[in-house]
């Protein structure tokens, strides 16, 4: 039962910490809609998604009325599309008529982003998925609501470099696409390894094949409600803050469950998943930056940030995975730059650097999220980055991700504005060292030997 004293803590957190329920992600198999024919299998597309989400948006509202509890995302996410249009897309421009039947229905249902143009290709790829994958910078430049993503390795399958470098020219390719709009394109543009079938947030989500037809996931997010809870206990010992991340994500994810309970209910949709990121915005004191700066680092980026990083991010699990039925997707810490206003200053002030991200990302989730780079980075460079952020996630067995962003004709110094939750960034640099010759040897890079346990 909840009690007026927990009620009045949750208006706190909601009024001056900024708590909220970063997304309610409604999956959709798209599975009953493969066609032959491209032109039936967009109009099943487009009427099973309208039918399905008709009233997410209204019913997130709805809640937020209700309960207080600000809802700032209502989304997609369906089938990956490389599977369903495989039957019938015979050419990379066939795919981009799928991406733009899906911003016709995220547009007709209102929600602000539509995750699933994606291909698992994490062993080898299909002809329909390297179709799909030389389409994106074409669907992504031409669309507004559609995001994108790649799997390209896991554990148990090794990194698939030729996935690997064909990526790095897609990447490019949507920089240059989109380079009127800062290459805007990359930001909806997000590679995987170990990518689950579950995850509520953009610019990764997917509904997995193992999903229910229909499924309802919710994203929470908090680090201004975790910064100002160690912001009570500065100075005590590592137990103390443990105990107080903890405790805080706890409460935390109560929200989120209680969120995705009533949107399952009245949606008559399955509740599937808790994500509990700690999902920082562009707004001040929203920055999971902070948080770490709060534990007692000058600045991100600092001897011991990864140790504070491990420390958050184990915590935040324990204490949520208590708080919800079921706790899934990606779970951790996001550390995007363009997003968390306290990474943006640790980069201008020289103490935070891609390196060190990579670092920090062995013990969270996500990886390297939003980092805007030269625009003139080589295909092969950012698919040695896509490289190195696969191999941390296959060995480690955790989901990492690359979403960088080659700002055409923007260089070390100038600064990327991308707008809304996705904020602005600097540009970071970059090495200049080549690594061409490495991912154009082509093949599979095999799975660790921990990874054989049948």
């Amino acid at each position: 039962m909840i009690n007026l004293f927990e009620v009045s803590e949750t208006n706190q957190m909601i009024e001056h910490e900024n708590l909220d329920v970063r997304t309610i992600t409604m999956g959709i198999s798209l599975l009953d809609c493969m066609d032959s024919d491209l032109g039936r299998l967009c109009a099943k597309i487009y009427d099973k998604i309208t039918a399905c989400a008709r009233d997410l948006v209204k019913t997130g509202r709805d809640i937020e009325v209700e309960y207080g509890i600000p809802i700032v995302n209502k989304r997609i996410s369906v089938t990956p599309i490389a599977l369903v249009g495989s039957a019938a897309c015979g050419s990379p421009s066939d795919y981009v008529e799928l991406a733009k039947t899906l911003d016709r229905a995220a547009e007709a249902v209102g929600v602000n982003f539509i995750g699933g143009y994606s291909a698992l290709v994490s062993k080898g790829m299909t002809a329909a998925e390297e179709r799909l994958i030389r389409s994106i910078p074409r669907a992504l430049a031409s669309t507004e609501r559609v995001c994108s993503s790649v799997n390209i390795g896991s554990t148990k399958t090794g990194l698939n470099m030729d996935a690997v470098r064909l990526m790095g020219d897609m990447v490019k390719a949507t920089a240059e696409a989109t380079k009127e709009r800062d290459s805007l394109g990359c930001a909806k543009l997000v590679v995987f390894c170990n990518a689950p079938d579950d995850n509520p947030f953009m610019a990764g989500a997917f509904h997995g094949v193992t999903e229910a037809d229909t499924v309802i996931h919710v994203g929470v997010s908090g680090p201004g409600v975790v910064k100002h809870a160690l912001s009570q206990v500065r100075g005590e010992n590592f137990e103390v803050l443990c105990e107080t991340v903890k405790k805080t994500a706890f409460k935390v994810t109560r929200v989120g469950q209680l969120v995705a309970q009533e949107a399952s209910a009245r949606l008559g949709v399955p509740f599937g998943i808790v994500d509990l990121s700690l999902a920082p915005t562009p707004a001040v004191g929203d920055s999971v930056a902070e948080i770490l700066e709060e534990m007692g680092l000058e600045s991100v980026g600092a001897p011991g940030t990864t140790a504070a990083l491990a420390l958050l991010n184990d915590q935040v699990k324990k204490g949520g995975v208590m708080a919800s039925s079921y706790v899934g997707g990606l779970s951790g810490a996001f550390i995007p730059v363009s997003e968390d206003q306290g990474m943006i200053d640790a980069v201008r002030r020289g103490s935070l650097n891609i390196e060190k991200l990579e670092a920090m990302t062995c013990v969270c989730s996500v990886g390297l999220d939003m980092i805007a780079i030269p625009g003139d980075t080589s295909a092969s460079t950012i698919a040695g980055i896509i490289a190195d952020e696969g191999a941390i996630g296959m060995i480690n067995q955790k989901t990492t991700a690359v979403r960088v962003i080659p700002v055409i004709g923007k260089k070390v110094g100038d600064t990327a504005q991308f707008g809304g939750l996705l904020g602005y960034a600097p540009i970071m640099p970059v090495s200049s060292y080549s690594c061409e010759a490495f991912v154009n040897r082509g093949g599979r890079i095999p799975a660790p030997i921990h990874s054989f346990k049948n």
